[in-house]
């Protein structure tokens, strides 16, 4: 595609809400780039549950399956990119600068796919476990932690709920704060004692065992908390620069305002996915995704698009 075209669609975010938007959008035969970042959220994780039909799956496995589906659609392209800025022109089409390339792409309208930066806690060896025997999400993992022992790394009062969650699957949970006051009041205090959750407020220096098969959380006091799985809640910030820059209205999270068809607060702009306020799983990013692509193809009728006579969907 010719960088000077203007698109119908730029899609901002190649993990599965972007190219589930993208996907519908190319059905509804339009011209659409996908700027991937990869910097996907579970980019570490060895397997996602619970996506209908694929449970469990790669993610990258999932993400290479889908991009090779959309590209079987005349008019799209998934490109690697990291966007610099976006603007909203007087005309009501967007421009969109991309680093370390001169010229920008141009599109009539844009779809936010972002997701979520999560901060990890400062542990040795978390990044040798995270993926295979630590996870942020119990909805999402917590079936693999029946009948386990679990550390949750957290400090501040939503943590106790983090863990009481846990406590539906695991044998026993226990929280650590890294070092930091747990930030809880008398309510989330007297929820650990209800569930037996028992808090310790020390240093976790780093977690023992190899991949796959996590021993402990070893603590600054010297003492070996054993475990075979933990989570961690510390904070999980949306990224929303783009939609602030374009002056989309966001939510007090941080997430990006959207109706039910997934139209932001500025004409022209969709969003979906994790950025978005609910859920954040794969199956609802992918729904969230088609509720974007579709609304946006909608929004588009009598502008461009491609033509009757067209070399049909099959490249």
């Amino acid at each position: 595609m010719d960088q000077g075209e203007l698109h119908d669609a730029v899609v901002v975010g190649g993990g599965v809400a972007g190219l589930s938007a993208a996907t519908w959008l190319a059905r509804y035969r339009r011209a659409v780039v996908v700027l991937d970042s990869s910097e996907y959220r579970n980019r570490w994780v060895e397997k996602s549950h619970g996506y209908l039909g694929d449970d469990p799956i790669e993610p990258t496995a999932l993400l290479e399956r889908a991009r090779e589906q959309l590209g079987v659609y005349s008019g799209t392209e998934v490109r690697s990119a990291q966007v610099r800025s976006a603007r909203r022109e007087e005309d009501g089409t967007f421009t969109v600068d991309l680093e370390g390339e001169a010229e920008p792409l141009r599109a009539r309208r844009l779809v936010l796919a972002t997701g979520v930066r999560d901060r990890f806690p400062d542990v040795k060896g978390f990044f040798d476990h995270y993926g295979a025997s630590v996870f942020h999400c119990p909805t999402c993992d917590g079936y693999e932690a029946s009948d386990a022992e679990v550390v949750a790394f957290g400090w501040s009062a939503e943590v106790a709920e983090f863990a009481a969650t846990l406590t539906g699957w695991a044998r026993s949970v226990t929280i650590v704060t890294d070092g930091r006051p747990f930030e809880g009041d008398e309510q989330p205090r007297k929820r650990l004692a209800e569930v037996d959750v028992e808090v310790f407020e020390d240093d976790a220096l780093e977690l023992v065992g190899e991949r796959g098969s996590l021993q402990g959380v070893r603590l600054a006091s010297g003492q070996l908390l054993d475990c075979q799985l933990a989570f961690f809640s510390i904070a999980h910030l949306p990224r929303n620069e783009l939609a602030q820059e374009l002056g989309c209205e966001l939510t007090e999270e941080g997430f990006v305002e959207v109706d039910h068809e997934a139209a932001t607060t500025v004409a022209g702009v969709f969003a979906a996915g994790d950025v978005t306020p609910g859920l954040q799983l794969i199956q609802v990013a992918a729904a969230k995704g088609t509720t974007a692509g579709v609304s946006c193809a909608l929004s588009l009728r009598g502008e461009g698009g491609i033509r009757p006579g067209w070399e049909g969907h099959l490249s």
